[in-house]
């Protein structure tokens, strides 16, 4: 049975081009319905690094959540993500199950909806953008009730940058 997933994208070294390439890759293993805007964002925890490209991607996947997670780390790995014990350590791009279709998962390597969407402001707004109505079990808001709450600062929309990759990788679906 197919399956609505939010897949979060991030990326500090080379994100024109690490993000182009996470979502070729995405595409190449499961349907890519849409594309949000994507963010130029602040790094978390460091202030000291480069900023971020951040996005939400919405897929449809017959692949249970668990099995997704380690297909993105799959994609992670063939693009040079190296992980560390710090988690705010640079990155080649970052790819996480942010809610698949409304599950409640808590697990020891996955939980869901993704807690980051309750206190990130670029991906509130951006899961918003794609599913408003999202409802988010645990979180009790939906996507877009819960991007209301979250201020928008250090975000900047990369209107340009979004429409070429929505062009490239959702083949005008």
């Amino acid at each position: 049975m197919m399956a609505r997933a939010f897949v979060g994208v991030g990326s500090n070294i080379d994100p024109t081009e690490n993000v182009k390439k996470a979502l070729r890759l995405l595409a190449q293993e499961m349907r890519v319905v849409a594309v949000s805007t994507v963010y130029e964002t602040e790094p978390e925890g460091r202030r000291r690094q480069p900023r971020y490209y951040n996005c939400v991607v919405e897929v449809e996947t017959e692949a249970p959540p668990a099995e997704l997670k380690r297909a993105l780390q799959g994609i992670e790995e063939s693009l040079g993500r190296v992980r560390t014990a710090d988690k705010y350590a640079s990155r080649t791009i970052d790819l996480d199950v942010l809610a698949y279709d409304e599950l409640s998962v808590q697990a020891p390597d996955l939980t869901l909806p993704n807690p980051d969407v309750a206190t990130r402001a670029y991906l509130a707004a951006a899961l918003a953008e794609l599913a408003p109505a999202l409802a988010l079990p645990g979180i009790d808001l939906t996507a877009a009730e819960l991007a209301k709450k979250l201020p928008e600062r250090g975000m900047r929309a990369l209107h340009e940058y979004t429409a070429a990759l929505r062009r490239e990788v959702t083949h005008g679906s």
